[in-house]
């Protein structure tokens, strides 16, 4: 049985998925103007795509810039996630100073979610794991792949492998090179929430083949799906005043 997890009112693996919306932008100005823009978008969780972020190895900017986040959004859940370069993100980092990157914005306390990527290694993330959920901020473990769509067996397994180390909310991302491959990631979302979630979990396909995944959550399994405003973060998504509508209306559908 998959549990649900609640931050402040958003309880993440019950009914409509959650819709993330994430900031991308390279300086504080436009970070801010970009949160303002949000307010009255659809939205359950706001992102920092802090890769984007021109100033961010100066962790005093980062934690300055995540207090105005705060001002702004009030309870809104925020998540900070360091994309890295390996994984489709904007900037390369060896793994101590993302190590050390993360420690300090989780001992901020000033966002509820961190993303900390599976492939960073094991070490890293149970540590991270252990030092968010100290500081009462869940962990979103994550992989992207780019190139294509493993197969079903090693979705799974990787997931798994993330739910086992403690992860709150295990996280896939994968290229389709075909719509089998969408088909592919549908049937392992399908089947490890029948036979193996414990924990809420994210699956998505990118791209313009992949969109439907990000759409069909409440119905294979998936627990949040990303929107955009005005500036997409990756391949494939779409606008979250769109994205809210069709995840009605597929709601009251079910």
């Amino acid at each position: 049985m998959c549990k649900t997890i609640d931050i402040n009112g958003v309880k993440i693996g019950e009914g409509i998925p959650k819709i993330c919306v994430p900031i991308v932008a390279r300086t504080k100005e436009e970070i801010i103007l970009a949160a303002n823009e949000l307010k009255y978008a659809p939205k359950d969780i706001v992102e920092l795509r802090a890769d984007f972020y021109d100033d961010i190895f100066d962790s005093q900017k980062v934690i300055s810039v995540l207090k105005e986040l705060k001002e702004i959004l009030g309870d809104t859940p925020i998540l900070f996630t360091f994309r890295t370069s390996n994984e489709g993100g904007e900037k390369s980092i060896d793994k101590e100073a993302y190590m050390k990157l993360n420690e300090e914005i989780i001992a901020s306390k000033l966002v509820e979610l961190v993303d900390v990527e599976f492939f960073m290694g094991k070490d890293i993330l149970t540590d991270l794991i252990e030092k968010a959920h100290s500081n009462n901020v869940k962990v979103i473990a994550s992989n992207h792949d780019f190139k294509e769509t493993p197969s079903k067996d090693t979705i799974l397994s990787r997931l798994r492998e993330m739910q086992e180390l403690g992860a709150d909310i295990p996280k896939i991302a994968v290229m389709p090179n075909c719509p089998k491959d969408v088909l592919t990631l549908l049937e392992a979302t399908s089947e490890m929430k029948e036979n193996y979630s414990t924990t809420p979990f994210i699956t998505m396909s990118m791209g313009k083949d992949g969109v439907i995944t990000r759409l069909s959550g409440e119905v294979f399994g998936s627990c949040i799906t990303f929107g955009a405003v005005n500036k997409t973060s990756a391949p494939g998504q779409i606008n979250a005043i769109d994205l809210s509508k069709i995840l009605s209306l597929i709601h009251s559908a079910l």
